[in-house]
């Protein structure tokens, strides 16, 4: 562990024999608990030969910290465990407490696949449907369609509708957006829309405001226009506000919200619709 100004840092080390996506996402949610320290990630993917752990392993004897795995092969396991416990580093398959209570709770043993959740399955193909639809309907584009989708995102520019559609989409929801601009109505499509959950997201006009600054910054403009001035973006929420008033669709105020917690509300909302529907 070492030290750079107030900032703390430790090594994690994240060993996988598939893509090491879930072992990377646990991992980062629990180093979030603890916001004085920053990991500093080393990852070690489609790790399924002794070659391969061995690699990581003289990483890991290099820049000594945590050592989180997900690995089948109980050979290879063995080895990472025991040169782990040589080298007096922490070392847990983080799927074993869930396993085991799966294993308990069903009275089954379970039954290993490397990258078995990656599986081509229903569910992939799935996912992968939803974010061509997402991608080809982003920001407004081929409306004709918009029946298609299960949510249907609006909100002014700079409130997280992009981020938001594409995280969704990856969950396998069929996602559109669309930019509410003052003066350009709504397409009449989105107000005789049936099928989809039509949600608005609003910010607040200072948070807005500094999204939209450094948006400009970033395309190096520097001139002052009515896009960054902060009663122009309250009129344009003004208008948001009643359109989505108007039509009882739901508003999230995303001034606070990751694109996570955004998303997450959204779900909740699709998931309460589809039981009413029932």
């Amino acid at each position: 562990m070492s030290n750079a100004g107030s900032q703390r840092y430790f090594h994690l080390h994240l060993v996988s024999d598939a893509t090491g996506e879930t072992l990377n996402t646990v991992a980062k949610a629990a180093a979030a608990q603890y916001s004085d320290f920053r990991p500093i990630a080393h990852i070690y993917a489609l790790v399924r030969t002794p070659s391969q752990l061995n690699r990581a392993l003289r990483e890991i004897e290099e820049q000594p910290g945590i050592v989180l795995f997900t690995l089948i092969n109980p050979d290879i396991r063995r080895h990472l465990e025991e040169q782990c416990e040589a080298m007096g580093v922490p070392c847990l398959s983080i799927l074993d407490p869930i396993i085991s209570i799966l294993s308990q709770y069903l009275n089954a043993a379970s039954r290993p696949q490397v990258g078995g959740q990656h599986a081509l399955n229903s569910d992939y193909f799935r996912r992968i449907d939803a974010l061509n639809y997402t991608m080809s309907h982003d920001d407004g584009q081929n409306i004709d369609d918009l029946e298609k989708a299960d949510i249907v995102i609006l909100g002014v520019s700079r409130t997280s509708k992009t981020p938001t559609s594409i995280y969704l989409a990856q969950r396998g929801i069929r996602t559109a957006n669309i930019p509410i601009v003052p003066g350009i109505p709504v397409p009449q499509k989105l107000i005789n829309l049936k099928g989809p959950l039509i949600v608005g997201l609003i910010a607040s006009a200072e948070r807005i405001a500094q999204i939209r600054r450094h948006r400009l910054l970033s395309l190096k403009e520097s001139r002052s226009t009515d896009y960054i001035d902060p009663r122009q973006i309250t009129d344009e929420l003004m208008v948001m506000k009643k359109l989505c008033s108007t039509n009882d669709w739901p508003i999230i105020d995303v001034t606070r919200r990751s694109v996570e917690e955004i998303a997450a509300t959204i779900l909740n909302m699709l998931s309460d619709n589809k039981r009413i529907d029932k």
